[in-house]
């Protein structure tokens, strides 16, 4: 996948990307529009601003609830997913679970998501230090993430 230089350490790398790639599996849909996940998820009660998180979760068809821990994470997981739609039309859930499932899953958003999440990107490339992850990562890791979000920005964007 084009991500994998991406993939695996900051971004996608946490248990928050597990459960995101849980969610794209549970819902089953090959397109999913930025909006639904956001409002699946709970994101869309944050208003772009992700520097603390809300109450961020999803059930699954079975009655469990999977809480995300960082809604930094979520974003800079989903701008890596996007970045593979936007390269290769989709992304394949499965296969960065490690996971056979062949389910192939495009992302789609509007221009004004594009903007919003641009802009919530350069935030926390701007001020890492500010975010709650801060409490699980250090400053030098923190600071590594923002890099690491400002190549994948610069491609996305």
């Amino acid at each position: 996948m084009y991500i994998d230089k991406y993939w695996g350490n900051y971004i996608g790398g946490t248990d928050d990307s597990l459960t995101l790639l849980g969610y794209l599996l549970e819902k089953g849909k090959e397109e999913l529009s930025l909006e639904e996940i956001f409002s699946d998820l709970g994101l869309d009660k944050q208003d772009w601003d992700f520097r603390s998180t809300e109450e961020v979760s999803f059930t699954d068809s079975e009655g469990m609830e999977y809480d995300f821990y960082y809604a930094i994470d979520l974003i800079t997981d989903l701008a890596a997913l996007i970045l593979e739609c936007s390269v290769n039309g989709y992304l394949s859930p499965g296969e960065l679970m490690g996971d056979d499932d062949e389910l192939k899953v495009s992302i789609t958003l509007t221009d004004d998501e594009k903007t919003a999440l641009n802009d919530a990107l350069l935030d926390f490339i701007n001020n890492p230090l500010e975010y709650d992850l801060h409490e699980m990562m250090d400053d030098d890791e923190m600071r590594e993430m923002a890099e690491e979000c400002e190549e994948l920005r610069s491609e996305l964007f």
